[in-house]
């Protein structure tokens, strides 16, 4: 059985005031027995010398037994007495050091609790501006106290720069790319410029896409890799059936319901950049995407995307939930920025969730994903 501190210390004080009391009735009761004899005897021996006489008292045999008697009592009175007297005062002592070491642990428990509300918060960034706030004498505990605050601030300091950085690039990153594909389009725009020139423009649009599409995943990332604390009633199915959708490859669609609580902006994208995944890597013909979504018998909510495609070791597939990871040659012609499943990931992380990727032999992947259900 786990003992608290609280028993621990109570233990301790106990047992420490209880070996003290014996070492102390065991020290009196040895400096007793070594006095009372002396005593005894030589007030014994005056008696025996004024008052006793084999006429008016008891002989020597008698008195001697006389004296032995009365040590023994008071030997034996003094063991029990004492015995009867320790075990009252340490039962009081054993429950006054129980008041005492709650007493003195309670800042250990407001700072506990402190820091089991900031862990548990919905939204564990939006709960560091709370602060323990300890009241007392500057001791060991009132440190650990003010220490722990001052991690707080910073760390609440470093999330409020965070959402400031994101909100600032969400700006400040799409201004020029919009800038660019405006100028793009509109020097592509007269009929007299040349073959050589259009296909450059086109070419700069195409990676100025794809520099677009790279900041949105990275800022979808940041602000989705939090738990999210405004939820509503979603239905995987009803998503499927929005998103599964391609014109180069066969998708095939089992929906079913899937009731989750979420943000549905992200569920969506979650959905979305495994049926893209699923179709951007897949062979060039004859290739097929399977989603389906249904709710397991354990309660939980499930999303399975697999696909046809190329042979993947299994020792890459955890690998390619890193971001910009690609696997193989897709690494330099792939047009996705490589952050599809690491957005995944952290859409289902955010939800309570978890998502998983096995390598099928006959190539491609079987991505699940699982989800708390609705309540």
């Amino acid at each position: 059985m786990k003992l608290t501190v609280r028993t621990r210390l109570t233990l301790v004080y106990g047992g420490l005031f209880v070996l003290a009391g014996m070492v102390l009735l065991g020290v009196t009761y040895v400096l007793v027995q070594q006095r009372l004899p002396t005593a005894v005897a030589g007030e014994a021996s005056f008696s025996r010398s004024e008052t006793l006489t084999p006429d008016n008292g008891p002989g020597p045999q008698a008195v001697e037994k006389i004296i032995t008697g009365t040590q023994d009592t008071a030997l034996h009175t003094l063991l029990t007495q004492g015995l009867i007297a320790l075990a009252v005062v340490s039962a009081a002592a054993i429950a006054l050091g129980w008041l005492i070491a709650g007493r003195m642990l309670q800042p250990l428990h407001q700072i506990t609790a402190t820091a089991r509300r900031i862990a548990t918060a919905p939204d564990a960034d939006r709960g560091l501006h709370e602060r323990i706030a300890l009241t007392g004498p500057t001791d060991e505990i009132k440190e650990l106290a003010d220490t722990f605050d001052v991690m707080l601030a910073r760390l609440d300091h470093s999330f409020d720069g965070q959402r400031r950085f994101i909100a600032s690039a969400s700006h400040e990153l799409r201004t020029p790319l919009t800038l660019n594909r405006t100028l793009l389009e509109v020097a592509l725009t007269p009929d007299g410029v040349s073959e050589e020139v259009r296909q450059l423009g086109t070419t700069l649009l195409t990676i100025n896409d794809r520099h677009g599409r790279l900041i949105d995943g990275l800022l979808l990332l940041a602000q989705s890799d939090r738990p999210v604390s405004e939820r509503s009633y979603v239905d995987l199915a009803d998503i499927v059936d929005h998103v599964a959708v391609s014109d180069t490859v066969k998708v095939i669609a089992e929906p079913a319901e899937a009731a989750v609580a979420g943000n549905p902006v992200l569920l969506e994208r979650l959905v979305q950049n495994l049926v893209e995944n699923g179709i951007r890597h897949n062979i060039p013909q004859n290739g097929w995407v399977r989603v389906r979504t249904g709710i397991r018998p354990d309660g939980w909510v499930i999303l399975e995307v697999s696909n046809s495609g190329p042979a993947i070791p299994r020792y890459e597939v955890a690998g390619l939930f890193e971001p910009f990871h690609r696997y193989g040659k897709e690494r330099l012609h792939s047009p996705g920025a490589g952050l599809g499943l690491s957005i995944v990931r952290a859409v289902a992380k955010a939800h309570g969730g978890q998502v998983t990727a096995t390598a099928r032999d006959e190539g491609g992947l079987i991505v699940t994903v699982l989800l708390p259900r609705a309540l």
